[in-house]
């Protein structure tokens, strides 16, 4: 049995290796050691204070947002909304160009019957201590009607906000906001693409050209293209509890993964290739290879390596492991 265990183990640690490439420049996680901090459900890196996310518990917990300090984990300043209703089912947080955090109070666990719900802004604060903070809140509605969501995403360049609604009645889709959200009116949201994905977050690189969004077991990362999204195909995601949460680094080289749990672990994943944003590769200190591997990526199949490598990890895994159960039945 001892033979058995060992290699379920051994077929564990080779499918996490194979599905989240190690980056070498890549920045440490980081465990959220807030006690109030038990369901940790959005994550933004703040502009204003480099190394900084900010985060939220999911529903029941009231209208706070909490800054943590990416390297100790420590939480430096809890903000209370106020000028807003009782939230219901907070899922998401991003960061506008404006240099305000938009909140997304957006869940639905009745399975999208709620006719409405909210989105809430307010001005990123520049100094990080405990406060009360007025935001403005914004009525949202779907011109296809009441929809479950987790991931709220604002544009880093235009502002426009965009909702990605969990899988739902044959598939998941991307909606977009008007130009400009307006208080005391309802602002529609209609929809754009198609997201063959049980999304629990996104984010928007820094510069605006790539897209990422994240299921519980899985991420995908796209090209954001005229307003529009073009799938590149999968990401790798570290092995979590409960995946909830994600973020870009503020270099956009590494994805941030958070999960919902006490003393939860946020953990970096490093991109590259083609899943780099475009500021990225464009960047002089890269070189001209990241391109050329990018050109000659994009000439032939659009199948993540990374995808393919863990595929066949996991076969030879699982075939280790049934070699050993029927040894095991012999005996």
């Amino acid at each position: 049995m001892r033979s058995l265990l060992c290699a379920a183990g051994a077929a564990g640690i080779l499918w996490s290796a194979s599905i989240v490439p190690a980056a070498a420049d890549e920045p440490d996680g980081f465990t959220i050691s807030d006690p109030r901090i038990t369901e940790s459900s959005g994550l933004a890196a703040s502009r204003a204070h480099p190394g900084i996310y900010w985060t939220h518990n999911d529903s029941n917990d009231g209208p706070y947002l909490y800054a943590v300090d990416g390297r100790s984990g420590r939480t430096v300043a809890r903000i209370t909304l106020r000028g807003i209703g009782s939230p219901r089912d907070v899922e998401a947080i991003s960061v506008g160009p404006d240099g305000n955090l938009y909140v997304g109070d957006i869940g639905d666990n009745l399975g999208g019957s709620w006719d409405h719900v909210w989105i809430y802004r307010l001005p990123e604060p520049k100094t990080l201590r405990d406060a009360t903070v007025t935001a403005t809140q914004f009525t949202v509605k779907y011109a296809d009607g009441p929809r479950d969501a987790e991931a709220l995403m604002v544009h880093p360049k235009t502002g426009r906000v965009y909702i990605a609604s969990k899988k739902q009645d044959g598939g998941g889709a991307l909606y977009e906001g008007p130009q400009h959200l307006t208080p005391g009116a309802t602002n529609t949201f209609r929809k754009v693409a198609p997201i063959d994905l049980w999304v629990t977050d996104g984010a928007f690189s820094p510069d605006g050209t790539r897209l990422v969004l994240r299921s519980y077991f899985g991420a995908r990362i796209y090209r954001w293209q005229s307003g529009r999204p073009k799938d590149l195909g999968s990401v790798g995601v570290p092995v979590q509890q409960q995946g909830e949460s994600v973020t870009f680094t503020l270099d956009g080289r590494t994805l941030m993964y958070g999960s919902e749990g006490e003393s939860s672990e946020v953990k970096p994943v490093g991109l590259s290739e083609g899943q780099l944003p475009d500021s990225v590769k464009d960047d002089p200190a890269n070189g001209d290879g990241a391109n050329e591997r990018e050109g000659k990526r994009g000439s032939g199949s659009d199948t993540d390596p990374s995808f393919i490598k863990g595929a066949m990890v996991l076969a030879v895994a699982t075939a280790l492991v049934v070699g050993v159960r029927r040894l095991f039945r012999r005996r």
